[in-house]
């Protein structure tokens, strides 16, 4: 857009009078556009917690634990074994849960 640097400018109060004016007229206005959605028609789109699953299959592959991994005792993750930081009555932990 060309800016014509020779127009008259206008004041502060010009600017603010013009402002509160356009705020005026823009309060009077009603909207032009209301949006009407069907409430129904968007819940079916969620997902809730505890919703019934029993229908649907995972396709997991389960791998057992490899001969460098161990499961922490406490958070029953598997880990690498460079993550043990404990060892207590057999039991292996976990760096995480060392504390």
């Amino acid at each position: 857009m060309a800016t014509d640097y020779d127009a008259p400018r206008k004041t502060e109060e010009e600017l603010n009078e013009d402002s509160i004016e356009e705020l005026k007229a823009r309060r009077t206005d009603k909207p032009s556009a209301v949006v009407d959605e069907d409430e129904t028609e968007l819940a079916e789109g969620y997902e809730l917690p505890g919703a019934d699953l029993s229908g649907e299959e995972l396709l997991v592959r389960v791998l057992p634990a490899q001969a460098d991994e161990f499961t922490c005792a406490s958070c029953f993750l598997v880990r690498h074994r460079s993550q043990i930081a404990r060892e207590k009555d057999g039991l292996k932990y976990c760096k995480d849960c060392e504390g």
